[in-house]
C-alpha cells in the first residue's frame, strides 16, 4: 500500500499546562494510527510540529483530538513544506581535527554532490579505499549525511535529489572515530550543497474541479491566477484538472462556494515538486517569498 506523505506543516501547543500530557497522548495515538500524519520537535524553538496531508486533515486530527482526548490545543498558522535540493556537481575535501590534551578527533572526507532527477530521492556511494577510509568509519560518514540533509542550507528545510559519493578521505590511527567521521561529514555537506548552487523546491498538487458547465471558464481563471497550469487531455465541460502549487490553495474550498454557489466540488492530491519561482521573491503576498529571498 502506496501511502501519502504529509505536506503542509504547523505548530501546535497545549492551551495550558494540565493539557500537555493529553495532548502528547494524542499525538502518540493518532501518529500510531495514521501514516500519513507526522510530529517531530523544532529543536531550535522547542515546538511541536505536526505534519499532514491537507487543510481537511488538519481537521480532521483537530477533530479527533477534541472528541477522543478532550483537548483542544492551540494552532499556529499553516505552513507549506518546501524542500531544497541541489542543480549542478560539486566536489569538497574537509579535515575535522580536534585537540584535547594528547588525545584528539582527526577525520578527512572528501566527498562529490550530484544532482537527482526529481522524485529520486537520495543516494549514498561509497568507492573509498578502506585503507584511506575503514569500513567501520562509513556509518559515520552516513550518519552525518542523514543528519545535515533534514535542515537544508537554505531556509532549513530538507534537502532531496542528491547523489553523495565518499570517494577518498584520510584517518588517523588514534584519532579517529566514526564521531569524527559523523561531524566531517556534517560539515563537508554544507560547504559542498553551498557549492552545488542550492534551491528551494515547493510542492505541486494535482488539482480535479467539479462544476456547473457554463462556471467552467470562471473556474479555470481563478486557478490560473493562483499559478495552475492546465492538464488540456482531462479538462472537459464540466471537469477541470491542473497543476497548482500548494501554497496557492490554502482556503480554496471557501473560494470555490462562493464562485460556484456551492454547486462545485474539488479533490487535490500531491504531484510532485518543482522549483520556487524568482519571479516576484519582494512581494509578501507572492507565496513563498520569505523562502525565495532566503535563496
Amino acid at each position: 500500500m502506496e501511502t501519502p506523505f504529509p505536506i503542509i506543516e504547523v505548530a501546535i501547543e497545549p492551551k495550558t499546562a494540565r493539557d500537555r500530557e493529553s495532548l502528547g497522548r494524542a499525538l502518540a495515538s493518532l501518529a500510531a494510527e495514521d501514516p500519513s500524519f507526522g510530529v517531530e520537535v523544532d529543536h531550535d524553538c522547542g515546538q511541536t510540529i505536526i505534519k499532514v496531508m491537507s487543510e481537511l486533515h488538519l481537521t480532521a486530527v483537530l477533530d479527533r483530538m477534541k472528541r477522543e482526548f478532550k483537548v483542544e490545543p492551540n494552532v499556529g498558522a499553516l505552513q507549506v513544506a518546501y524542500r531544497e535540493t541541489i542543480t549542478q556537481p560539486s566536489e569538497i575535501t574537509y579535515a575535522y581535527k580536534k585537540q584535547y590534551g594528547p588525545k584528539g578527533e582527526f577525520a578527512q572526507v572528501k566527498m562529490r554532490f550530484e544532482p537527482l532527477p526529481v522524485g529520486t530521492g537520495f543516494e549514498f556511494v561509497n568507492e573509498a579505499d578502506d585503507r584511506n577510509v575503514p569500513e567501520e568509519y562509513i556509518p559515520g560518514v552516513e550518519k552525518g549525511i542523514l543528519g545535515a540533509m533534514r535542515t537544508g542550507v537554505l531556509a532549513g528545510f530538507p534537502v532531496i535529489d542528491f547523489r553523495a559519493v565518499l570517494y577518498d578521505g584520510q584517518y588517523h590511527d588514534i584519532d579517529s572515530s566514526p564521531f569524527a567521521f559523523e561531524n566531517a561529514t556534517r560539515a563537508a555537506f554544507r560547504e559542498g550543497v553551498i557549492k552545488a548552487r542550492p534551491t528551494l523546491l515547493e510542492p505541486i498538487m494535482r488539482v480535479e474541479v467539479t462544476m456547473p458547465d457554463e462556471l467552467r471558464s470562471t473556474v479555470i481563471d481563478d486557478l490560473k491566477r493562483r499559478r495552475g497550469v492546465l492538464i488540456e487531455a482531462e479538462t472537459s465541460d464540466q471537469r477541470v484538472t491542473a497543476t497548482v502549487p500548494l501554497a496557492n490553495m490554502f482556503g480554496y474550498a471557501a473560494t470555490l462556494n462562493a464562485i460556484t454557489d456551492g454547486a462545485g466540488s474539488w479533490s487535490m492530491r500531491f504531484a510532485t515538486y518543482a522549483p520556487l519561482p524568482q519571479a516576484a521573491p519582494d512581494d509578501p503576498k507572492f507565496p513563498g517569498a520569505a523562502a525565495a529571498r532566503v535563496a
